[in-house]
């Protein structure tokens, strides 16, 4: 039992590691100014949302090609957002 948790906890790293990724980008973007709070609130709202359909693939102890596809698509989407976001002359004040 506790091996097939390990298990189904690693079979993503691809997907934890942009994960990863994303956040920091978020949190840096929030820190330089380019995001305002509104926006990294529905950012960081959307990478939750991701992080949820990965436990949800994952919960069966086996992550399918469709699953891994769909989390593929979202993290593409919320990177084509972030870059979006950070890049939209919307400045946090103060």
């Amino acid at each position: 039992m506790i091996a097939t948790l390990s298990f189904a906890q690693r079979v993503t790293p691809g997907v934890d590691a942009r994960q990863h990724v994303q956040r920091a980008r978020i949190h840096e973007g929030r820190m330089s100014g380019e995001l305002t709070n509104r926006e990294a609130a529905r950012l960081n709202m959307q990478q939750r949302h991701i992080r949820r359909m990965e436990r949800r693939a994952k919960s069966d102890g086996d992550v399918t090609r469709m699953e891994r596809r769909r989390l593929h698509k979202a993290q593409n989407h919320a990177n084509r957002v972030i870059r979006r976001q950070k890049n939209d002359d919307e400045y946090k004040r103060g």
